[in-house]
């Protein structure tokens, strides 16, 4: 069929979208598969917020104690550690540890992890590199479980987010459905973390999505 030079760019564009075949197609194009993935997005981004904590509490026994356990309670003090007086290079350890995963693996998992998926948002076309979500995890675990002076809020919104993010790329989303997913999987990581369902909802609509429509 011969193209109709009278056709906008964008019409052209929106024509070829409309037309995609197989099953990213229907992903792109049908707004009840992209609620859906919306879904599946929270539901593993809770999941992994569960997951973040038994992990510091893998670091946490094993820095301090020597143990392989997940076993750990924030809300009680912990025991004396068979390290002594040493128990004070802890975080130190765990410090360069994590500064050689971050620069080795991952530079843009440094920080706290809400600028810097603004920053991907706003800037970067809601880009994500998966390895930030494995990167951010262990990094985040050992600087919390070996006593470094950070919480969980910032990881789990930046790993919830990454997820978000590396689905869209793999479904070969647009930027604005991609951007959607990434919403939903910060507010996911809030809600899980703190126990907040509608405000993970309400801190995704002010700080993650560009525009409400």
């Amino acid at each position: 069929m011969a193209n109709d030079s009278s056709l906008p760019a964008d019409m052209d564009t929106l024509v070829m979208e409309r037309h995609v075949q197989g099953w990213q197609g229907v992903f792109r194009t049908n707004p009840a598969f992209h609620l859906i993935l919306a879904f599946f997005v929270g539901i593993v981004a809770g999941l992994g917020a569960v997951a973040f904590r038994r992990l510091i509490g893998l670091m946490h026994n094993a820095f301090f104690f020597g143990q392989i356990s997940s076993r750990f309670d924030d809300l009680q003090h912990s025991a004396a550690s068979f390290w002594g007086l040493g128990v004070v290079l802890v975080p130190v350890l765990g410090g360069l540890v994590v500064v050689w995963l971050v620069r080795t693996f991952a530079p843009e998992a440094k920080g706290h992890g809400v600028p810097e998926v603004m920053d991907a948002i706003y800037y970067g076309n809601g880009v994500i590199r998966p390895v930030v979500v494995l990167v951010k995890a262990l990094a985040s675990s050992i600087s919390i479980g070996s006593g470094g002076s950070v919480g969980r809020e910032g990881p789990i919104i930046q790993i919830g987010a990454a997820f978000g993010s590396s689905l869209a790329q793999w479904l070969r989303l647009q930027e604005w459905q991609r951007l959607g997913l990434i919403a939903a999987g910060a507010g996911a990581g809030i809600a899980a973390t703190f126990n907040t369902p509608v405000g993970g909802i309400l801190f995704a609509i002010e700080l993650m999505l560009v525009e409400v429509s």
